[in-house]
């Protein structure tokens, strides 16, 4: 019988790995380690000329384990197998999602460059666009998820930075709002801009969706973004960031990965492996229950608007064609709104029982925050109140516990509300 080709589920537990080079070993160890012995000078010269870049590889020669801050067996076959989610050829994890993003834009940015960036935005990747990157005399174009392409084009060519803009930089779903951008259309105008000789880049921070509920590559993205802390890793006790795309563009951002040293470690790398086996499993739960609340808190009369894609209908439009043409499924990140201001809201938060008052997402437990105070403090209040981040929104990351009682935990929460 002819083997089908096996899905990134059942990928997960072996691929990349041989047992018989780890002493019969079935899973992985951590090879804790800073540095590889060669067999021979001439091995050494060989695997030093590939990791510079000296010479092209020969038929079916691959890089040599040389030094843990290049590369370590942990993180390579981590890297592996994160390419079966996205169909990417090529993945760099470092040890953050910040240092993952950071590290992408370092490289494809220089003086004089433009990036064109959404807005809202995860918190630390806004205030490293707007404190950082402005220091190197990088100028920054935000846009409202709501604004079209053709507007923001026509924006470029009336304010003059069009032929300068080297990077396009999304999230989608924005977090907290979960409003949509379309992938296709900014691919679209970064290709307006760019040339052959001078590629304008698309690159999508896909970690509210994780690997398994959007695959932005597919829609024409360059790079694909992850804090792997979140849904990857998904147990809250792990930091680290992913970076995904073609193997041209990654062997770029592994280099200055390499000099800037933020690679993620074989510990880092031994414990997303464990994650990557239950990823799915995990994913299909969460999103499960997170239909259940979103639809329990859309009924609730102390609940003015809830922000959660599996509400979306027809009747919401272009929201709706972004979601049905772009997403594999809902997810389980909703934000919603309160009737009241911050008083309520902290009311709301002060009483939850089983879901836990903490920032991040994505992990098997439940989480609620309050983003205008907390993930997104660091925005101008004005800012914030354009965007949607009011006093009275709450984010919800739903876990994998059971739905009902999710929702006896917000319903009694609710009640406590003024």
């Amino acid at each position: 019988m002819q083997q089908p080709p096996f899905k990134p589920e059942s990928l997960m537990m072996s691929h990349g790995y041989q047992p018989e080079l780890s002493e019969g070993a079935i899973k992985c160890p951590i090879f804790q380690t800073s540095t590889f012995v060669f067999r021979s000078a001439e091995e050494g010269k060989a695997y030093f000329e590939l990791a510079y870049g000296l010479r092209e590889p020969e038929q079916g020669e691959a890089p040599g384990l040389i030094y843990s801050r290049l590369n370590n067996p942990d993180l390579e076959i981590l890297e592996n197998r994160l390419c079966l989610w996205d169909q990417a050829e090529d993945c760099a994890v470092f040890e953050s999602g910040m240092s993952a993003i950071s590290t992408a834009m370092l490289t494809f940015l220089k003086p004089g460059d433009v990036l064109l960036y959404s807005s809202p935005l995860y918190g630390g990747t806004s205030h490293f666009i707007t404190e950082v990157l402005t220091k190197f005399g990088i100028e920054i174009q935000p846009f409202a998820p709501g604004e079209s392409a053709t507007h923001i084009q026509q924006r470029a060519e009336r304010e003059g930075w069009g032929e300068r803009l080297a990077m396009v930089h999304i999230e989608t779903p924005a977090n907290p709002t979960n409003v949509q951008i379309d992938i296709r259309a900014m691919r679209e105008l970064a290709d307006r801009w760019g040339t052959e000789e001078r590629p304008v880049y698309l690159a999508v921070d896909n970690t509210y969706m994780g690997p398994l509920w959007q695959h932005p590559l597919r829609h024409g993205a360059d790079l694909v973004l992850y804090s792997a802390t979140k849904y990857i890793a998904g147990h809250s006790d792990v930091i680290a960031g992913a970076c995904l795309g073609s193997a041209e563009l990654l062997k770029e951002i592994k280099a200055l990965r390499t000099f800037l040293g933020n690679m993620a470690g074989p510990w880092t790398g031994w414990l997303l492996m464990r994650s990557l086996e239950t990823l799915k499993v995990r994913m299909e739960q969460q999103c499960r229950n997170a239909r259940e609340v979103a639809r329990f808190l859309q009924q609730h009369p102390k609940v003015e608007n809830v922000h959660y894609l599996g509400l979306l209908t027809e009747s919401d439009g272009e929201e709706y064609r972004i979601y049905r043409e772009q997403c594999e499924a809902p997810g389980a990140m909703l934000s919603f709104e309160i009737h009241g201001g911050e008083k309520e809201a902290f009311a709301f938060l002060n009483h939850l029982k089983l879901a836990k008052l903490a920032v991040s997402l994505g992990s098997t437990e439940s989480l609620a925050q309050h983003p205008a105070s907390m993930t997104h403090a660091g925005i101008p209040a004005e800012e914030r109140e354009r965007m949607g981040i009011t006093e009275r929104l709450l984010r919800l990351s739903v876990g994998v516990e059971h739905a009902q009682d999710l929702i006896w935990d917000l319903e009694q929460a609710l009640e406590q509300v003024g």
